[in-house]
């Protein structure tokens, strides 16, 4: 019987032990529903005819396109907030192009013209150096951890216990609070609800210009600030 080993995906040989799995796999090992035969004998021996598809047309398969078109800068091309540049794009700005990329690769993105051709590869610009990636890293930990932690205390502060009683009476509330302690409690969760915070009608908005298409329901309201 072989013994499988559990790879570690951090140790450096996953990937060799991968591809050893997978050779046993295919050319050793002999599943009961091949007839004794191993994957790779069974696909030998199947009559079904196969069609090449060239590497070309299964490479846009496997990105995603968010369908808009862009244009090239100086500065490369936007995507998510973020400038991608590449060594290819030097002398093209204006021209338009469209966005495939890899999910959760967002390193790099693959450069296509409107009608999907690839004109190249883009790396983010301006990316963070590794010192840096793994202090945010350790930042994002310290935070998570401090966020479980006000998750659990609230979640005990949140939970009510009553006294227990063996004849009819009305319930008994345990946890005792004096008012100041629930006043600070209060104020603070105030303070931190930037949603109550906010005042969006402290600074007015203006008129808009008159030669905008503004709904007839409004138009008269305009007229009238504007006097």
């Amino acid at each position: 019987m072989r013994t499988e080993r559990r790879a570690c995906p951090r140790c450096p040989d996953f990937t060799a032990q991968v591809l050893e799995w997978a050779g046993w796999w295919n050319t050793e090992h002999r599943p009961a529903g091949l007839a004794g035969r191993t994957p790779v004998e069974a696909w030998l021996a199947d009559p079904t005819p196969l069609s090449d598809i060239p590497e070309a047309a299964l490479w846009g398969l496997m990105l995603e396109d968010d369908g808009r078109v862009r244009k090239l800068s100086s500065h490369g091309v936007r995507w998510r907030g973020r400038d991608y540049l590449g060594a290819w794009m030097a002398g093209q700005a204006g021209r338009r192009v469209r966005i495939r990329h890899m999910p959760h690769h967002d390193h790099e993105i693959e450069v296509c013209d409107p009608a999907g051709r690839h004109l190249g590869t883009a790396h983010l610009a301006d990316a963070a150096i590794p010192e840096q990636l793994d202090e945010l890293r350790r930042t994002r930990t310290v935070r998570a951890r401090r966020l479980r932690e006000d998750a659990k205390k609230a979640e005990a502060l949140r939970r009510q216990r009553f006294a227990p009683a063996t004849t009819p009476t009305p319930a008994q509330r345990l946890g005792a609070v004096t008012a100041a302690e629930a006043e600070q409690e209060l104020t603070t969760s105030a303070d931190s609800d930037m949603a109550a915070l906010a005042l969006p009608d402290l600074i007015p908005h203006a008129s808009p210009p008159d030669d905008w298409n503004t709904p007839a329901f409004l138009r008269p309201a305009i007229r009238e600030e504007k006097r």
